[in-house]
């Protein structure tokens, strides 16, 4: 087991309740921090039983809404019922005189992650596969009906994308200290008169990418997805640009496929990624595809402009958060160009 000292909470707590919530947990128990996780700490959980996982709030005062864990469980519980792959979830504790903060434990599911989305750990000869992948396993959420599966309520059902832009207009808005910008400013002004016309509401994820995703040990196909931190009810569309959003972002610095020779590498285009969405949920394509993903681009540009408002108060607590803030300005600009194209 490891020291008590070392952990935010009483490993002996938790160890008794997991023999009292987890059907067939044995301890003794040893754990293991996860590295990242600033948002929602977890920690692998090695037991007599077998290997767990538990996620927890982290300490302190949080925004409202904000490192839910208990939303979290609901979610993966749900689309469990509904057969989409997450890990399957124990039980959730919702009383801080446990750990000290809302905590859930879930099973740990064997796989690969894969942290770079040229997937340069696999053969050439298979990355499409990964991709086609990818894309299946998004297609099969969003064709999840939310009330069928639980989730009806589970975040407000219209005006999704008003509602988004809205929120990030105002957070660049409120923050004058972190420097405003052209660009941004041209886009706090244009995305809410070019929202299309139409609303679809599914159960999005909200950061699908392939390192929120673990593969099967061997297979091209993906087992389990994870973080569920930022899902709600949303539009398919602006889910499914997030995670094409890859194709527009720089390789250096922001990890994405931009000017890279995908047909080099095996890797789908944009345009396939698209066609093969479209042809999993009956579209015949999609329309102002730009607004999509110029909307996915400003909400990042408008995290990192909170990150730069931090670093320039002193307040940033990542060590990385200087070199994140520095592409706040081409970030701003990709989005605008995109939007304008």
């Amino acid at each position: 087991m490891a020291q008590a000292d070392t952990l935010p909470f009483d490993p002996a707590e938790l160890g008794a309740w997991l023999a009292q919530h987890v059907e067939g947990f044995r301890g003794p128990i040893r754990l293991t921090r996860f590295p990242g996780g600033q948002s929602i700490p977890s920690w692998r959980i090695d037991a007599a039983s077998g290997i767990y996982v538990l996620r927890r709030k982290p300490d302190g005062p949080v925004l409202k809404g904000a490192h839910s864990v208990e939303r979290e469980a609901r979610v993966q519980q749900a689309l469990a019922g509904q057969g989409f792959p997450v890990p399957r979830v124990y039980a959730l504790c919702e009383d801080p005189a446990v750990l000290g903060t809302a905590f859930y434990v879930m099973d740990h599911v064997e796989g690969r992650i894969f942290w770079d989305p040229t997937f340069p750990e696999v053969a050439t000869s298979e990355r499409a596969a990964y991709f086609d992948a990818m894309n299946a396993t998004l297609a099969q959420l969003h064709g999840i009906d939310p009330a069928a599966a639980g989730l009806g309520d589970y975040g407000r059902p219209e005006n999704f994308l008003a509602r988004q832009i809205g929120l990030w207009s105002r957070q660049y808005l409120g923050d004058p200290e972190a420097g405003q910008d052209p660009n941004m400013d041209a886009l706090v002004r244009d995305l809410p008169e070019m929202i299309p016309p139409g609303d679809e509401v599914v159960v999005a994820h909200g950061d699908f990418r392939c390192d929120n995703m673990i593969f099967h040990p061997s297979e091209p196909r993906v087992i389990a997805v994870l973080d569920w931190e930022l899902s709600t009810l949303g539009h398919p569309l602006a889910d499914f640009a997030y995670h094409a959003m890859m194709y527009h972002m720089p390789s250096k610095g922001m990890n994405g496929l931009g000017g890279l020779d995908l047909a080099s590498l095996n890797i789908p285009d944009e345009a396939a990624c698209i066609d093969a969405y479209c042809q999993r949920t009956g579209r015949s394509g999609i329309d102002h595809w730009s607004f999509y993903i110029a909307f996915n681009i400003f909400r990042l540009a408008a995290i990192l402009h909170g990150i730069q408002g931090r670093v320039l108060r002193g307040t940033a607590a990542s060590a990385s958060a200087r070199e994140r803030a520095a592409l706040y300005p081409a970030l701003a600009k990709l989005a605008n160009q995109t939007l304008q194209r």
